[in-house]
């Protein structure tokens, strides 16, 4: 007696420490990289209000799908062990009965409710977008990225995927961008995206952000970065045969850093501007 429950000791240990070990691994490969990371099981860390919402809305709905898929497995366990063949030789010949037919009709209705209600909230924090203090235009290209600052002088430019043998120490592969869309921390940012071909669509997921840029059209969509650091998103949408090499770069940067990049970008990109309009004219090469 004594060596079982020794036995049954030493396995709940076991069992235990495999169960922190694999806590502990998930919450490292979820560590505050913002970016995809090998084996990833859950979302990257939230930046956005939005995505702490959808990481609530989430976690909700699989709450309910755990408890809904038990329910029904042990209900089918209990119907195959007591109403077998063998365990109840003459089974009844009840074709009707009230009560479960209004359990199984109401049952369903009430857990729509509850993931309506929610689900809806979500979607009108999203689709309500507030006073903005910024305004960015994201124009999707075969197959580059480029960004319109109406707000800052109105300069443009071109966010393309840095080539694998340009690539620098802590670079990542096909998510680092030649220039990044720089926006500060704690400000409302209103986006609009389009495009000039084909449907694509801006996707960054830490802010919980997925929008089709379609060609004709503007779409528009809000966030509020919390987090100051390096984000990295990509394309959704199957645009063509580079679709997987269409990155986007965001940094998150305090209002001072900001405001030094953008002094900076309307020099950079406007000399770029001009020299592109030259080149149009006069058939100069950059050579």
């Amino acid at each position: 007696m004594m060596e079982a429950e020794k036995r049954r000791a030493d396995l709940k240990r076991t069992f235990l420490g495999l169960a922190a070990f694999a806590a502990s691994l998930i919450t490292g490969l979820n560590a505050a990289v913002a970016a995809p990371q090998e084996w990833e099981w859950g979302f990257q860390d939230a930046i956005t209000s939005i995505m702490v919402q959808v990481t609530s809305f989430y976690d909700w709905l699989l709450v309910m799908m755990i408890a809904i898929s038990a329910l029904v497995a042990i209900i089918m366990a209990i119907v195959f062990v007591r109403f077998n063949k063998r365990s109840n030789p003459e089974p009844s010949r009840t074709s009707h009965n009230t009560m479960i037919e209004i359990i199984w009709t109401t049952v369903p209705v009430l857990i729509l409710v509850a993931i309506a209600v929610p689900s809806l909230r979500l979607l009108y924090y999203e689709e309500t977008i507030p006073e903005a203090d910024l305004t960015i235009k994201a124009i999707g290209h075969q197959w580059y990225w480029s960004y319109e600052y109406p707000d800052n002088g109105g300069f443009t430019f071109d966010a393309t995927m840095v080539a694998d043998e340009d690539l620098t120490d802590g670079q990542l592969r096909l998510l680092t961008t030649n220039n990044q869309v720089v926006l500060p921390v704690g400000k409302v940012i209103h986006v609009l995206v389009t495009s000039d071909d084909v449907i694509h669509s801006w996707a960054l997921p830490p802010a919980g952000i997925k929008m089709d840029a379609v060609p004709g059209r503007i779409n528009e969509f809000w966030m509020e970065l919390d987090t100051p650091g390096t984000y990295y998103g990509q394309c959704s949408e199957l645009c063509g045969v580079n679709h997987g090499f269409m990155p986007i770069m965001v940094r998150a940067v305090s209002d001072g850093e900001f405001t030094a990049w953008v002094a900076q970008a309307q020099a950079e990109f406007a000399a770029s501007g001009a020299l592109a309009i030259d080149v149009a004219q006069n058939g100069l090469s950059e050579n």
